[in-house]
């Protein structure tokens, strides 16, 4: 058994979710689940799924940390651009940006020791995941930035309206929420590979398509899988003085794969590119 899986074993909660054996009916029926809810959902949420003990001390190591983030402020379209296209109406989809802030702890912050790591590390977790998605098998991200964060919501801070660029599906843990706001909303399947659909993809950007929006309920320790791809997805402005933390986590579908440094620039206000 490896480090990282003995580490596991003491942050996952294995009584109720007993991962490292594929033979046992709970966990199939996990997987069963967790399949059928991505599938017709665009998301599943797996609950309790930390020990206490471990969340606390992600907590600590993330709150610890907090003054080496990067404050990630931007202001974007929900594509992920900075730039408008003056081709383009006013009103459109492509056109409509906001604001967005949040604070990065970038992996090479992590300690050796870090829970977070263990976590992200573990050949149950991994293995676990592939099968729920689909992607099997998955490897480790091998960058220096992105395999493991703690994203960070103070007051005021807030993800906006996006699609994710390339990720088939990402992975995320509720470490610490917010008092008030920080919900994680998403409008599934907001556009389709053939359509872009940007009437309604404008609407849901409007707020006039709070219809087709679901607020996917995160307590403490809980695992969120989604597809956001094609589905808008947000985290609403968080209200109050204690930080939203989150666990966010990339995984691949080939070996040695490592981020882009002009986007490690970006999200981690770092020249990845000079380290390489």
């Amino acid at each position: 058994m490896s480090n990282h899986d003995k580490d596991a074993r003491h942050i996952v909660n294995i009584e109720l979710y007993p991962i490292h054996d594929k033979e046992d009916p709970v966990r199939q029926a996990l997987i069963a689940k967790c399949k059928a809810d991505l599938q017709e959902n665009l998301f599943c949420v797996i609950p309790d799924f930390i020990q206490p003990e471990a969340l606390q001390l992600m907590k600590s190591e993330a709150l610890m940390l907090r003054s080496q983030a990067h404050d990630n402020i931007s202001k974007r379209n929900c594509y992920l651009q900075r730039s408008i296209d003056p081709s383009l109406p006013t009103d459109h989809a492509r056109n409509h940006q906001n604001e967005a802030s949040t604070r990065m702890v970038s992996y090479n912050l992590l300690p050796k020791n870090s829970p977070l790591k263990s976590f992200y590390h573990s050949p149950a977790v991994r293995e676990m995941v592939a099968e729920i998605v689909g992607d099997s098998p998955l490897f480790d991200n091998e960058d220096l930035y992105q395999p493991a964060n703690y994203v960070c919501y103070d007051n005021g801070d807030q993800s906006s309206w996006h699609f994710d660029s390339v990720n088939a599906f990402t992975m995320t843990l509720m470490v610490q929420p917010a008092d008030n706001g920080g919900e994680f909303e998403i409008s599934p399947n907001t556009r389709t590979d053939a359509n872009q659909n940007y009437d309604h993809v404008a609407d849901v950007l409007k707020g006039n398509r709070d219809d087709t929006i679901v607020s996917v309920g995160r307590e403490p320790g809980a695992l969120c899988l989604f597809r956001g791809c094609n589905s808008l997805h947000r985290v609403s402005p968080v209200v109050g003085d204690t930080m939203r933390i989150m666990g966010v986590f990339v995984y691949e579908t080939e070996k040695g794969v490592i981020g882009d440094p002009e986007v490690n620039e970006t999200i981690y206000g770092v020249n990845s590119a000079a380290s390489i």
